[in-house]
């Protein structure tokens, strides 16, 4: 059954600011590169690679519904932090706008009695609970360890550890 017109409107939507993000992360990654934080940057890097599969996903899903996708200009993001701690306080207030974002698309579909649709977002949702927690565990990390110091050199390290995995291939 062809996708309904409300719900793919608010997932066109919702393509374009996955697409965002993934623009706010790499601008992350080079403000963390340029600092010096090389583990910083690769973290948000990989962010850069899950936003855009997120809205790949999304996309994808519209197209399999016949759907149509509609891409829109990406607005400019900001390029510079005060530091790594502000830096992962705008990460962590963006996951939260995100998570609104996604909640009215669940219940958008909801509303359209579009359940095949409420059912795909669900991953969505539950990856938001893990993209806010994330981002909450280094900002207690690095309220613990102020901004400068061995401590941030560590964090720093143990962040360059990180992966991209795309885990929404099936």
């Amino acid at each position: 059954m062809k996708i309904n017109k409300k719900v793919e409107e608010i997932l066109n939507k919702q393509v374009n600011a996955e697409f965002w993000s993934a623009y706010l992360y790499l601008s992350m990654s080079a403000w963390c590169e340029s600092q010096g934080l090389k583990g910083s940057a690769n973290w948000m890097r990989v962010q850069f690679h899950e936003e855009t599969s997120h809205a790949l996903k999304i996309q994808d899903y519209v197209l399999s519904r016949s759907g149509e996708i509609k891409l829109q200009p990406i607005n400019a993001v900001e390029t510079s932090w005060n530091n790594l701690l502000h830096l992962f306080e705008e990460t962590y207030k963006h996951e939260c706008v995100v998570t609104e974002m996604i909640n009215k698309c669940y219940e958008v579909a909801l509303s359209e009695k579009d359940y095949a649709t409420a059912i795909m977002l669900q991953w969505f949702i539950d990856e938001q609970t893990e993209e806010e927690s994330n981002a909450l565990e280094i900002i207690d990390h690095l309220k613990l360890l102020g901004d400068k110091g061995a401590g941030i050199y560590h964090l720093d390290r143990s962040l360059e550890k990180r992966k991209f995995t795309d885990e929404t291939a099936e």
